[in-house]
C-alpha cells in the first residue's frame, strides 16, 4: 500500500497591499482623487493603474510628492494641475500610527506638508495601514516636524525647551540633511507614547517660530482600512461618518 504525503503550502499575504487594494474600490468614475506618499500608497497607485487598464474611469488625480507623481505617470494615471482642482472626492494615503480616536502620525516618507494640504481639501480621506500601525496611544513613532532650513538649530532648541523633547534632524541616505520636496528640513521629535495631549499638541508645535507643519493629523481620517497578515481586512470609521 502506497502512502501519500501531503504538504501544506502557505501563501504569504501582504497586509498593506490587500488594504490598499480595498481602498481603491472606493474610487468611482468622475472623481478627483488625491494620491498619498509611501510604501502603502504605492500599492494603491499600482492597484488604480490596473483598474484603469480595464475600466474607462474618468479621473483627475493630484500627487502628494514628486515620487508619487513619478509612480502615477508610470501607471498612466491622469494627473491634474492644482489650478484645476479645488476639492478632492477621495484621497488614499498611509500612516505611521493610528489610535482609537482616528488620530494619526504621518510623515515617515517626508511628504507630510503636502499630505496635509491635500487632506484639508478632501471629502473622504481613506487611511490604509497594516495592523502593526494601529496603536492604543500615539507616540512610539517619532513625530515628524517640518521646519524651515534657516536657523533650524534654533527651532530645534525651542522645541526642546518648550516640550522637553529631543528632535534630531532627519538625514538622507548619503548622510546629509533630508530635504523635502518643498525645500524644508524634517526634525523627528521623540515624544514617546503616550503622546501628551494630541488634540492640543499640534497647535502648540506649530506656534513655535520656524516650524512649518507637524505630522499630527487630527480629524482628517474618514475611513481606516487595516490589513492583517492572515488576509483579513478591517474597515473602521469615526462616529457619524
Amino acid at each position: 500500500m502506497t502512502s501519500l504525503a501531503f504538504s501544506l503550502i502557505t501563501y504569504a499575504v501582504n497586509p498593506k497591499q490587500i488594504a490598499a487594494e480595498r481602498a481603491v474600490t472606493y474610487i468611482r468614475d468622475g472623481m478627483d482623487v488625491g494620491l498619498g506618499t509611501g510604501s502603502t500608497a504605492a500599492y494603491a497607485i499600482a492597484a488604480l493603474g490596473k483598474r484603469l487598464q480595464t475600466e474607462p474611469l474618468r479621473l483627475r488625480c493630484v500627487a502628494t510628492s514628486l515620487a508619487t507623481e513619478e509612480l502615477a505617470r508610470a501607471q498612466n494615471i491622469p494627473l491634474a494641475a492644482w489650478d484645476d482642482v479645488r476639492r478632492l472626492d477621495v484621497t488614499i494615503d498611509g500612516a505611521d500610527e493610528a489610535d482609537p480616536q482616528f488620530r494619526l502620525i504621518k510623515g515617515g516618507g517626508g511628504a507630510l506638508l503636502r499630505e496635509k494640504i491635500v487632506a484639508a481639501i478632501t471629502e473622504a480621506e481613506i487611511i490604509v495601514v497594516d495592523n502593526s500601525k494601529v496603536v492604543p496611544a500615539l507616540g512610539a513613532h517619532p513625530l515628524p516636524v517640518v521646519v524651515v532650513p534657516f536657523a533650524w538649530q534654533s527651532t530645534q532648541a525651542r522645541l526642546r525647551e518648550r516640550f522637553g523633547v529631543e528632535a534630531p534632524p532627519r538625514l538622507a541616505p548619503d548622510g546629509g540633511m533630508f530635504v523635502s520636496d518643498d525645500g524644508c528640513y524634517v526634525l523627528d521629535a521623540a515624544f514617546g507614547a503616550p503622546l501628551p495631549s494630541p488634540d492640543t499638541l499640534e497647535a502648540e508645535i506649530k506656534s513655535v517660530i520656524g516650524v512649518v507643519e507637524s505630522g499630527l493629523f487630527l480629524g482628517h481620517c474618514q475611513r481606516l482600512i487595516i490589513g492583517h497578515p492572515d488576509g483579513r481586512i478591517e474597515e473602521k470609521a469615526p462616529p457619524g461618518q
